[in-house]
């Protein structure tokens, strides 16, 4: 949520910026903005709403500094409106930040006290103010020292100065921020990939650091003011265009890649010719875990509730899972021989990163399971395994959850061999199984006609449920949220076994209940709960696998199947409709699908 892109050059960057915003669209926003300086001044604008509102304006349009900054934000402090919008700017000072800081009210009492007028509602603000009230005393490196010290929360800043037009100050704590290098030419940006199609040199400023961009040269300064070194890493050249093609959405076109998503994920770690699974780096002897924990946030909590399964079912191992956002904040007895795993699609997600940050402080083994290799998160684990799903544009998450899926399942199967927890027969029949879950979730998705057609039923409803027991709850729960994130409908997913424990209450004449029940050893207690369902005039979508056996129940309203797998696989199977199912819904209501309200691809603040 909310990026930063700052260029300091010898040629007009105004189109350069709003080219780079549009490459950070998919973090989630609500407001835009640019500054640059040129005819020794700051000119800024600002829009609500998108991109596009921003670069139809005239005043953009006529830009032409070659210093400048911009922002895509995410509504914390104030509404989503141009008078909030980043840029803010007093006359010497303009800054873009992406973060919350914790004490503006106090600071702005202070500011105020010292004659400064406040035009928005922001934390930001405070930030512009304080800044130009330290100028008046200090240089530019100390008057930024002084600043972020009596700034408390996380920020990402990108700032420019009317009285230093040849440079740019990048600052971080909490929030990702990374320098790119180019010919006569640096950059500022919160992410590598919209600093990708300018550069595939980047720095990347550790928490606490702040830098001086110039032209030609940048200088690195800790929280101290002392300068540092730091190593320039170089990025794959390969600017991989990702287009939406032929579909609608990006979040259509996911779901399509999942095949592939699965493939390349089974191609990077399965070793073919020694039947083995290729985790040959793992830097801790097994008998040095005897327990495992897996963290995560919203859909990335789902997988490893889903691999809780996996891991108990496949390993001896003692398995915990933590929503991260709850993590650092209870008293935790951490252990050496716990294996922390944190799951995150962007690896820049703040409460992951927060609890990666309290287990290594704490000395313990920490792994994490990410799509973006040069990520925050996926730099300070002692341990990687990415997904290698490619670019996900689309704000829910798709094809990442099924990477994530995947990989915690490898971790399991891989883990369990090496314990002796699983006969090696056992291990080789699972490997061959997952060999051909592609192709199972390729037919699976062809399920497509006939959820169209459901999804008008959901759209009418004030409410629904998603239901499963073992290794379906997972999925319940993920479906439910994705119906929630796209189509704006009140979804809950639970364990069918709870539903007489109190959720049977909310059961009401046509009320669409969706119950994933596979032909697995939870299969005849899950239709048994069903019953339940129907019973109280739900109008129940089955969700199961192919089958000869008849199913056994009456009063079903609709029936999909999904293809056979063995159990372990069939969670990925059961996915797939119900992300059809969440697209088609919020499809027919006219959402934007990709960017849903209120909502971030990246979540880098708490």
């Amino acid at each position: 949520m909310c990026g930063i892109i700052g260029i300091n050059s010898n040629k007009p960057v105004s189109g350069t910026i709003i080219n780079s915003l549009k490459k950070l669209e998919y973090r989630g926003y609500d407001s835009a903005g640019i500054a640059t300086l040129s005819s020794g001044q700051i000119n800024e604008v600002k829009s609500e709403g998108r991109v596009d509102n921003l670069e139809k304006n005239s005043l953009v349009q006529n830009m032409n500094g070659t210093i400048g900054i911009g922002h895509v934000r995410w509504a914390t402090h104030g509404l989503p409106n141009s008078i909030n919008a980043h840029p803010h700017s007093s006359q010497n000072v303009s800054v873009v930040h992406n973060g919350i800081i914790e004490n503006s009210t106090l600071l702005k009492k202070f500011l105020v006290g010292k004659g400064h007028k406040f035009k928005s509602q922001t934390d930001t603000e405070v930030i512009v103010h304080l800044i130009t009230e330290n100028l008046k005393t200090e240089d530019i490196v100390n008057s930024i020292k002084k600043t972020l010290k009596a700034l408390h929360g996380s920020f990402a800043l990108g700032i420019i100065f009317k009285d230093h037009p040849d440079l740019i100050i990048g600052a971080r704590r909490g929030s990702p921020l990374a320098v790119g290098y180019g010919p006569n030419e640096n950059y500022l940006g919160s992410d590598s990939y919209a600093l990708k199609s300018m550069t595939n040199k980047i720095t990347y400023l550790n928490d606490g650091e702040f830098c001086v961009i110039k032209k030609d040269h940048v200088e690195f300064f800790d929280e101290e003011g002392v300068k540092v070194n730091k190593k320039v890493l170089e990025l794959s050249s390969e600017e991989k265009k990702y287009d939406k093609g032929d579909y609608k959405h990006f979040m259509a076109k996911e779901i399509e890649e999942q095949p592939t998503t699965l493939k390349n994920g089974i191609k990077e770690y399965l070793d073919n010719s020694n039947n083995d699974i290729n985790i040959y780096n793992f830097p801790w002897k097994v008998n040095e875990i005897s327990s495992i924990t897996l963290i995560g946030c919203g859909t990335a909590y789902h997988s490893c509730l889903m691999a809780k399964y996996w891991f108990e079912e496949l390993t001896s191992l003692d398995v915990n899972i933590d929503i991260a956002s709850e993590f650092r904040y209870r008293k935790n007895r951490f252990k050496s021989d716990t294996l922390y795993v944190f799951v995150s699609q962007s690896g820049e997600t703040a409460d992951t990163y927060a609890a990666l940050d309290l287990c290594n402080r704490n000395n313990m083994k920490t792994c994490s399971v990410v799509n973006v290799i040069e990520s925050s998160i996926a730099r300070d684990s002692k341990f990687v395994l990415p997904i290698h799903c490619g670019t996900e544009i689309g704000v829910a998450s798709t094809k990442a959850f099924v990477g994530q899926m995947l990989i915690l399942y490898i971790l399991a199967l891989k883990l369990g061999l090496m314990r002796k927890d699983i006969e090696k027969e056992i291990f080789l029949e699972k490997l061959k199984d997952l060999k051909k879950l592609p192709e199972l979730v390729k037919e699976t998705l062809l399920t497509d006609n006939k959820i169209q057609t459901i999804s008008s039923t959901f759209n009418e409803a004030k409410g629904s449920m998603f239901l499963g027991r073992g290794f379906s709850y997972p999925i319940a729960l993920e479906g439910a949220l994705k119906l929630k994130e796209l189509s704006y409908i009140h979804a809950e997913g639970y364990p069918a076994g709870e539903m007489k424990h109190g959720p049977l209450a909310l059961i009401e004449e046509g009320m669409p209940v969706v119950v994933l029940a596979p032909r697995d050893n939870y299969y005849k207690k899950t239709i048994s709960n069903m019953q339940e369902v129907i019973a109280r005039g739900a109008k129940v979508l089955l969700i199961t696998n192919k089958s000869k056996d008849e199913i056994v129940s009456e009063n079903i309203w609709e029936t999909i199947e999904v293809e056979t797998a063995n159990d372990d696989l069939l969670p990925f199977l059961l996915t797939i409709p119900l992300q059809k199912l969440a697209y088609y819904s919020a499809l027919k209501k006219g959402y934007d699908i990709d960017k849903p309200r209120n909502l971030a691809k990246s979540v880098t603040v708490e």
